[in-house]
């Protein structure tokens, strides 16, 4: 008997291309608001504070670059 994972992978394979294309592009946006989701939770917690400090350290000490020249 096959999975459940075995079962849509065979249905996966079996697309057509334009079909195909459009399942990838879901995944994509699904992976990219799972890791919005994580972020904002992170941020939330103060898991990231540590950037903001390290970005007010190079500001004072001058080092900060500019995004816009890397």
């Amino acid at each position: 008997m096959a999975t459940n994972v075995a079962k849509i992978q065979e249905e996966i394979l079996a697309l057509s291309e334009t079909d195909y294309q459009q399942l990838k592009q879901w995944f994509n946006d699904l992976e990219w608001e799972k890791w919005d989701r994580q972020i904002e939770a992170d941020s939330n917690a103060g898991k990231l504070d540590f950037l903001i400090d390290e970005a007010l350290e190079a500001e004072e000490k001058g080092t900060l670059k500019n995004l816009e020249d890397l």
